[in-house]
């Protein structure tokens, strides 16, 4: 237990930040995992659309600094070449 008033302070902090960053990590592991389950059905169409959106929140963490940049990039990436793979049939 922190004696501090200051140390006090950043414990609560850290409650509040790390339950905000939890959130964010889960939205973006759900979306990867719906995109995922799409391309798994055939349905490129849609896998596409939700990448945009699986982009979008993977951007919105990296400037948020939940995750570091090399990390989404690495991610979307890897997305890509999969989406790639199945809309050419392999």
């Amino acid at each position: 237990m922190p004696n501090i008033k200051s140390a006090k302070k950043r414990q609560r902090q850290n409650v509040v930040l790390r339950e905000r960053n939890r959130s964010a990590r889960s939205l973006v592991r759900n979306r990867i995992k719906k995109l995922i389950r799409t391309l798994k059905e055939g349905n490129v169409e849609e896998a596409e659309n939700q990448f945009r959106g699986v982009c979008s929140a993977l951007d919105r963490a990296a400037a948020k600094n939940i995750w570091h940049s090399n990390t989404t990039s690495r991610k979307k990436s890897r997305l890509s070449k999969l989406i790639l793979k199945t809309k050419q049939g392999g």
